[in-house]
């Protein structure tokens, strides 16, 4: 704007005493005014909604698991009127398309663009792992609702991160006692070349030839190859007593087919960690009839707590729930535990943490605890296929830990 004759000229006079006096008390008084606008502010970020973000797999062979996942989570999110610890959940989703190559970047995203205060996720394994780094980095609060990558709770576990599910040692050990106690004495593994794949096959190795028993050939194929012919080929011209497989989702589904197709399910008893028939049932049909499975739940439990969640699930999602859906019930329990105990206030980790180490998580799977190193201690079931349920026929292992039980 064009100035008056003489304007400037007059700006540039030092204020009189009287004038300097009311300028500074105008900052003052502005100083004031705005700080008190600023404390409520202040409380609202500390008391406002909890922003949890879901970083699961919604496109690819494992997105039915996602799905189930979230789908456990809400459930108790609603039971608990959409608040945790006195705090409203606001969920934001992130799809990690079961990919490691892009883990680290989506985790980041959800940190630093979305400002979330807590991560959930998710059930590649190899993405689990770089999820794990970035929360130990950076503090962030992770609770794992299914992979069981043995390093998360292991060589990598940390005060901030936890497991509502399993690690891949846990129902592998258990199949390989299982197995080796029904007197196989060759037996073939085969699952996908990943970390989930090798450390399924590796507890179960352990504990089987620990049994008298002897595997006599390891199989694999790259995730998430579904291209069983050739393997199964090999399988046929190998004649072992047995099999164990660790897959899971449509390559478990696919699997299942292919083998009683090949011919081989009448000759070679096939076994498997349960993902191998959790959730798949309905599409293997009758080929999965009488397989053997080890896990940490089962259709049958039959006790008050599981009845009344699977009701409330099947009501709500109008579908039956599998494990996965527990998993993510519980992750949701475990969040809700820790937050009641620092009354919302997320950055109390210390007492997050010591909180969830004292609890008895009252899961639909029976009653567990968490290890020193935040794993589940829990029982793992010998399940068998039986119409469309997979049909508890003991505990294979009661309170399964796992290898690792202190902080690294």
């Amino acid at each position: 704007m064009r100035q008056a004759p003489g304007q400037a000229n007059q700006q540039l006079k030092p204020a009189s005493t009287g004038k300097r006096r009311m300028l500074a008390s105008a900052v003052v008084s502005g100083l004031t005014l705005a700080l008190a606008g600023a404390m409520p502010v202040i409380a609202q970020s500390k008391d406002g909604k909890l922003k949890v973000g879901l970083m699961l797999p919604y496109t690819g062979t494992f997105a039915a698991l996602g799905t189930a996942i979230e789908n456990g989570f809400r459930l108790h999110l609603n039971e608990q009127g959409g608040k945790l610890g006195g705090r409203e959940v606001e969920l934001v989703k992130v799809d990690d398309e079961s990919d490691p190559a892009k883990a680290t970047d989506n985790v980041n995203k959800l940190i630093k663009r979305d400002n979330v205060d807590v991560l959930i996720g998710t059930v590649h394994s190899g993405v689990a792992m770089a999820m794990a780094k970035v929360a130990k980095d950076s503090g962030t609060i992770l609770i794992v609702p299914n992979a069981g990558a043995d390093a998360v709770t292991g060589p990598m576990c940390a005060p901030n991160i936890f497991r509502s599910s399993f690690s891949n040692w846990q129902p592998g050990y258990a199949m390989g006692e299982v197995m080796a106690k029904k007197g196989h004495k060759r037996v073939v593994t085969i699952t996908w070349k990943y970390a989930a794949g090798d450390e399924s096959v590796r507890g179960f190795k352990e504990a089987y030839e620990k049994g008298g028993g002897k595997v006599i050939k390891e199989l694999s194929l790259p995730f998430p190859n579904v291209e069983f012919q050739a393997l199964l080929t090999e399988i046929a011209a190998t004649k072992p007593d047995a099999v164990y497989t660790f897959f899971a989702g449509g390559g478990a589904v696919k699997f299942v087919k292919d083998y009683a197709a090949a011919g081989l399910k009448k000759s070679i008893p096939l076994y498997g960690a349960g993902f191998l028939t959790d959730g798949t049932l309905e599409a293997q049909g009758a080929d999965a009839d009488g397989l053997f499975t080890t896990l940490h739940y089962a259709d049958s439990l039959a006790s008050a707590r599981d009845n009344a969640f699977r009701l409330a699930y099947a009501k709500t999602f109008k579908l039956q729930p599998d494990v996965y859906a527990v998993q993510g019930y519980d992750a949701a329990q475990m969040l809700g535990v820790g937050l009641n105990a620092v009354k919302g206030d997320i950055s109390k980790k210390a007492e997050f943490a010591a909180a969830l180490k004292n609890a008895k998580i009252d899961s639909p799977r029976g009653v567990f605890t968490l290890g020193k190193s935040h794993n589940p201690v829990q029982d793992i079931y010998l399940r068998q296929v039986v119409g469309k349920e997979n049909k508890v026929i003991s505990v294979a292992s009661a309170k399964a830990i796992t290898r690792y039980k202190t902080f690294t």
